[in-house]
């Protein structure tokens, strides 16, 4: 990309402002969009430093973030537009009601952008195309499925109905494992209050009486000693360890697959990462079949909104299959993914001509797995959490008092 500066008139006064544009033309076209004045030369200039601080505060500044939508104001978003839609209105009027209601600043600069693009002459769908790390690609798909059979209303409501699913969830797993992560927490401040302030009290006591400390109390020594003396230096390990690991597993393929797989083997945690991802995988893949997406592109836009990268590299193998001449239930055995009484639904669905139903079927089966873990996460990770604190207080009981009993026992 270059820098031009753009010297232009508007009224009596005479300025400048500097664009990044690819070439002259559109540094000019997007000049003429913002629609400041008239244009009166337009000049290529290096980039300095202060164009270098004035990019960054930009992008600081610029509300269009390098993520995706919230969830939330986006499904509402959607539903009011595919509402407004379906009562005939025009697509801008639509658009502008809409954007003039949501409070999410993202999703207002995001479709202001894309009213502007539709008030120009452009389609809905080749609008979004620049905001798909925002919206995701299967926003994109859906929009450009409803402008090309006509239902563009059906289809933003389908949307919505399926980034709801998703989104419920998520907060479905969220306040499940609330309880259990309110206990651990609670453990943690707990056993760095007790090593802290209560051990440090016996200490002086038991070095007074130069008798042989049992392994508990040399233990909680030898925490206590750690803690105080390189407990900054053991968090900020932590968290470069933190950052360094997140930095090598966006950037390296293998270690982010290993990972991902690992994690599938996880208790309770893996279980519930599979059948919240194959389901939704399910869903999705039966709701854009029906749509009349082709089998091969349902797949690809499907397998979008699976997150682990292992389970995402194995289900690549089902497009794969089908290219190959293979059947789909085929392609579902090679993935690795689907037990045996899934697949026989899916050949039985195939042969039949009733795939949709048989797909619907296959999601209640992972959606009730998914309900059922997740409803009772806190009865299943129980033990564990009884174990860590009957561990704790076991040694925290025989640190401190078998020194004690031993020392009864010498004076008795």
């Amino acid at each position: 990309m270059k820098f031009y500066r753009v010297r232009y008139k508007r009224g009596k006064q005479r300025l400048s402002l500097t664009l990044e544009a690819a070439h002259k033309a559109e540094a000019l076209k997007r000049f003429r969009d913002k629609a400041l004045g008239v244009p009166l030369e337009v000049k290529e200039v290096s980039e300095s430093w202060g164009m270098k601080f004035e990019r960054l505060q930009q992008r600081f500044s610029n509300p269009i973030k390098n993520r995706r939508v919230k969830d939330e104001p986006y499904i509402t978003f959607l539903d009011q537009l595919a509402t407004m839609l379906d009562a005939g209105m025009p697509i801008n009027t639509c658009l502008a009601e809409s954007i003039s209601d949501t409070q999410d600043p993202m999703l207002r600069a995001i479709f202001t952008e894309v009213l502007r693009d539709i008030e120009s002459g452009q389609s809905l769908s080749r609008s979004v195309i620049g905001y798909q790390r925002q919206l995701g690609t299967l926003s994109l798909s859906m929009f450009e499925l409803g402008e090309q059979t006509g239902t563009l209303s059906t289809a933003i409501a389908k949307l919505s109905a399926i980034l709801q699913q998703i989104f419920d969830n998520r907060q479905k797993l969220k306040k499940a494992t609330r309880y259990p992560l309110f206990i651990l927490v609670a453990m943690g401040i707990a056993f760095t209050v007790v090593i802290t302030f209560v051990v440090p009290q016996f200490q002086s006591f038991f070095e007074e009486s130069g008798m042989q400390l049992p392994f508990p109390t040399k233990l909680l020594l030898w925490t206590e000693h750690a803690i105080s003396t390189y407990g900054p230096y053991i968090l900020a390990g932590a968290i470069f360890l933190s950052v360094a690991f997140s930095f090598a597993y966006a950037r390296n393929p293998a270690l982010r697959l290993a990972t991902d797989r690992y994690f599938l083997k996880i208790y309770i945690v893996g279980k519930v990462t599979y059948y919240a991802m194959i389901g939704r995988f399910i869903y999705l893949f039966n709701v854009l079949t029906d749509a009349g997406i082709p089998m091969i592109d349902a797949l690809e836009i499907a397998m979008g909104v699976v997150d682990n990268h292992y389970m995402k590299q194995e289900l690549k193998k089902i497009p794969v299959a089908i290219e190959d001449g293979r059947s789909l239930a085929q392609g579902f055995s090679e993935s690795g993914q689907f037990e045996g009484m899934v697949m026989q639904m899916i050949k039985a669905g195939e042969s039949s001509g009733s795939l949709g139903t048989m797909l619907g079927k296959v999601n209640r089966v992972y959606n009730n797995r998914y309900d059922y873990i997740v409803d009772n996460v806190a009865t299943l990770i129980e033990p564990i959490l009884i174990a860590a604190i009957a561990g704790f207080v076991l040694v925290l009981a025989l640190g401190i008092f078998l020194p004690m009993w031993s020392m009864v026992d010498i004076a008795g």
